[in-house]
């Protein structure tokens, strides 16, 4: 069952697609949009990677921030962000912390969940029905936009 819409947005450290750690705090007063996938480089995956990479300007524009997780490494991020010109971060978690801290566990892999987190670090948005091809768009209009 994912985390419910008010609760505090559970906090993390990890490394990003270059090697950068990042934390959530990192974002404090942003909105940010975390997205749990199963697989870099899968059909859906991609789908879903490309629609937040075509639809980034936008969520530049309202200054929100997209960060996609899942259990890959750094190495299979690099090479999916490169493949497909992906312009956000992909965050590791290889031990499947924050999976388990976001309740996205799907065993061995990361459920397809999204989570909108608010700036001041509360879930405001929840997304466990995605449709890959149409994810960015289907955020943006959940948060009004």
């Amino acid at each position: 069952m994912a985390l419910s819409v008010g609760s505090e947005a559970p906090n993390f450290t990890t490394k990003d697609t270059n090697g950068n750690t990042v934390s959530l705090s990192d974002f404090k007063g942003k909105t940010v949009v975390l997205y749990f996938y199963p697989k870099d480089d899968t059909p859906g995956c991609t789908k879903q990677a490309c629609s937040f990479r075509d639809a980034q300007s936008q969520y530049q524009s309202k200054d929100i921030v997209i960060l996609g997780v899942s259990a890959d490494d750094e190495a299979s991020h690099q090479a999916f962000t490169e493949k497909y010109n992906l312009n956000f971060p992909l965050l590791a978690d290889n031990n499947k912390e924050l999976i388990k801290a976001y309740d996205v566990d799907g065993g061995g892999y990361a459920k397809r969940v999204t989570y909108v987190i608010d700036g001041g670090g509360k879930i405001q948005n929840v997304d466990a029905s995605v449709n890959t091809a149409s994810h960015a768009e289907d955020v943006l209009k959940s948060l009004g936009l």
